[in-house]
């Protein structure tokens, strides 16, 4: 509990922070969406006057912080520039998507690269840790766009396998064509980002396998002739979930923060390609909204990954 209360206020502190660095780093930016000409050419300065007031930006800078602090803590992240509509309802339309193909993404690159890394380990110098080694420095040092444009490039224009963009071809009618249709074009994006993210964790997985074999207690444990099942099960799986989770608990932003690019891409419907519209546009509200949610994302998944290191070690104590 004393861990979860921690953990808690050191959320509350960092969305704090997170959200004064940037709302400070948007009023900064230079240019607005009110001078960048998104707005009628021939609009007046007298209403450009008005809708500042509407928007409450003709107030002074601490001001609109306190206002913008306590429209947080409501759920509320104002209205949008460029559409009008509520930037939380925007935002609520467009999560379910990003979250779906992060969760799968993040299971499949905890799955694969578990058992690239200690099958690797378990068999050091063979063909397959050499294969494993070079896939994982070929993952690690390839852009997540690069392979998008690449995958799009072969399996959609060269050998029409794969769809191109978008999260359906046919009309939502509920049935199972429906849902089979949604998860065939969810395979190239999920494809690329689990691609992108299993290298670097999957070659810390072997060399921490490695260091486990070479231990004591492995030694010990051979000498009471127990087999390589139990070996795994009972010594090599339990030392390394706790840095695992940890890393993985580490590389969210990077993989959230992909999604932008890959939602580009892909044309997919989401958080991603929402910030990057807003982005072009100068939408400030719905800017600062995504980031604040990105990182209250962000900030949740290091605390259930927290608990959880707190389930596997009850003397973890979360530093």
């Amino acid at each position: 509990m004393k861990l979860f209360l921690n953990k808690l206020l050191y959320l509350i502190i960092m969305l704090f922070i997170i959200s004064l660095i940037s709302f400070l780093a948007i009023n900064l930016a230079p240019n607005s969406f009110f001078a960048s000409g998104s707005l009628n050419p021939n609009i007046t300065e007298e209403s450009i006057a008005q809708l500042k007031a509407i928007y409450g930006l003709d107030k002074p800078l601490y001001m609109q912080f306190y206002s913008w602090i306590i429209a947080i803590i409501q759920f509320d992240f104002g209205i949008s520039f460029a559409s009008g509509s509520m930037v939380k309802d925007e935002i609520l339309t467009r999560i379910p998507i990003t979250l779906i193909i992060n969760i799968i993404s993040m299971f499949l690159i905890f799955v694969l690269s578990l058992y690239l890394g200690i099958k690797a380990a378990l068999n050091k110098n063979s063909f397959f840790d050499k294969f494993v080694n070079q896939l994982s420095l070929i993952s690690f040092s390839m852009p997540s766009f690069y392979l998008a444009l690449l995958g799009v490039l072969v399996f959609s224009i060269t050998y029409e396998v794969l769809p191109i963009a978008g999260l359906h071809s046919v009309p939502n009618d509920g049935s199972l064509n429906y849902y089979l249709d949604f998860a065939w074009h969810l395979i190239m994006p999920i494809t690329i980002i689990v691609f992108g993210g299993i290298g670097s964790l999957t070659l810390y997985i072997r060399s921490l396998t490695i260091e486990i074999l070479k231990s004591d207690y492995i030694f010990f444990a051979k000498s009471r002739a127990l087999n390589d099942r139990q070996i795994l099960r009972y010594y090599i799986l339990p030392n390394l979930y706790p840095p695992v989770i940890t890393l993985l608990g580490l590389s969210l932003p990077g993989i959230i923060g992909g999604s932008v690019i890959l939602e580009t891409i892909f044309s997919i419907d989401g958080m991603g390609l929402l910030f990057f519209q807003s982005a072009l546009s100068h939408d400030y509200p719905v800017i600062m909204g995504i980031l604040i949610i990105g990182a209250f994302l962000t900030l949740i998944g290091n605390m259930i990954a927290d608990l959880v290191l707190l389930k596997l070690n009850p003397n973890y104590d979360g530093k």
